[in-house]
């Protein structure tokens, strides 16, 4: 949170957060009232798997890495998520650490946290890995913002299945191969994004 201010006459007081506020009425008809404005020129995204520690993280990523070639890393936040809690605080499985560093990619900074309510409203993608993780997702999900939750294999139709298959109980070649299947689905999530972005290019006032 960056501060906080009040607003005459009408007691409006307002939080600032990074990604946006938070104003409730401080007296009157509907005190106490909140409601959470986000700043809407950054697009934001996140991934989610069971246990945020091999999938999720990964694809973030690679994203991350995308954006950066496209040069629109200040444009799009990523994040990712699980749906689970058994690894809260953890750091990524040292096999994806491993096979995303020989791609140039970092991951090891990243820490598990599980999915929250407010992810739904701040976030404008939410990409689950597999079918379990979107069931999981959308019974978490408010029915008005299921449209935001996804199943990342959409932006890639090329492949054979799916679903984004769990690595974690296999060996190095398992987390290879999901790395190759995050970087085809990130082709058409990064033209998702340049869409977006483009819209709200047009639309800005």
């Amino acid at each position: 949170m960056r501060g906080v201010w009040q607003s005459a006459p009408f007691a409006m007081v307002y939080a600032w957060h990074d990604n946006g506020f938070t104003s409730w009425l401080a007296g009157g008809p509907g005190a106490g009232r909140a409601r959470r404005f986000q700043w809407r020129e950054m697009i934001r995204i996140l991934f989610v798997c069971m246990g945020n520690i091999c999938r999720s993280p990964m694809a973030q990523g690679v994203l991350e890495n995308r954006l950066k070639e496209q040069r629109i890393q200040n444009r799009v936040e990523v994040d990712s998520a699980a749906t689970h809690q058994y690894h809260t605080g953890a750091s990524p499985d040292a096999r994806g650490v491993a096979a995303a560093g020989r791609r140039g990619i970092d991951i090891s900074r990243q820490r598990a946290r599980p999915v929250r309510g407010d992810d739904f409203l701040d976030f404008d993608l939410i990409l689950a890995m597999d079918a379990d993780n979107e069931r999981a997702l959308r019974e978490l999900c408010p029915a008005e913002h299921h449209g935001r939750v996804r199943r990342i294999t959409e932006f890639a139709p090329q492949l054979r299945g799916d679903e984004i298959p769990d690595p974690y109980y296999g060996g190095h070649d398992g987390f290879e191969e999901v790395l190759d299947m995050l970087e085809m689905c990130m082709h058409g999530v990064v033209d998702e994004l340049h869409a977006r972005l483009d819209v709200r290019n047009t639309t800005a006032v």
